[in-house]
């Protein structure tokens, strides 16, 4: 008796399931999607436009953080906790301090004449060596001043929050604190 051959394994559909195993794992699976802060940019400047902006020092909050995460408000180092609370005084401003922003009278719908500190500044400048979650730490804090902010004058109004008001009456709650977040660019300001 002869050896009997045995027959190769066809692979010309080696290819095709190679193929559709491909699209399979793609349609499948999920890919982690980037997550940041939600941020309207400005639109830009025109540069023949632009004039030197005189922000008066008392409508200005400074808040640091340096290459050790430490923060750093108006010359004094706090807390994050402490944070809030030290923008939510700044921007109301509810005894009209002269080392804070100046308050302005404007003409707010739903609410009529009233005293707010619509030219008051945060600005936000962090070291080249912040960590990036402490830099998010503090983004955080100063976006739940505002909304601390609105929802209580919001709440008093209207009975509701922010949030729950239609566009016009947010449109008047965000006259009376308007979101004024200034970020510089990294820098090399060391530690402590």
């Amino acid at each position: 008796m002869g050896k009997r051959k045995t027959p190769g394994i066809n692979g010309s559909s080696s290819a095709d399931i190679a193929f559709m195993l491909l699209i399979f794992f793609l349609i499948t699976t999920s890919m982690d999607t980037d997550k940041g802060l939600a941020r309207r940019l400005p639109p830009p400047v025109d540069k023949s436009t632009i004039d030197a902006v005189d922000i008066k020092k008392r409508n200005l909050m400074i808040v640091l953080i340096n290459t050790n995460n430490q923060i750093l408000c108006n010359g004094d180092y706090i807390e994050l906790a402490q944070l809030k609370d030290r923008v939510k005084e700044f921007i109301e401003n509810p005894y009209n301090d002269e080392s804070k922003p100046e308050k302005i009278d404007e003409d707010v719908p739903y609410f009529g004449k009233m005293q707010v500190t619509k030219n008051h500044v945060i600005s936000l400048q962090n070291d080249r060596g912040t960590e990036y979650q402490a830099y998010i730490d503090v983004q955080n804090e100063l976006a739940m001043a505002y909304t601390e902010l609105r929802d209580d004058v919001s709440q008093k109004k209207f009975g509701k929050t922010f949030i729950e008001l239609d566009e016009e009456q947010q449109k008047a709650v965000q006259k009376i604190y308007p979101q004024k977040i200034s970020e510089a660019e990294p820098k090399n300001y060391g530690g402590k």
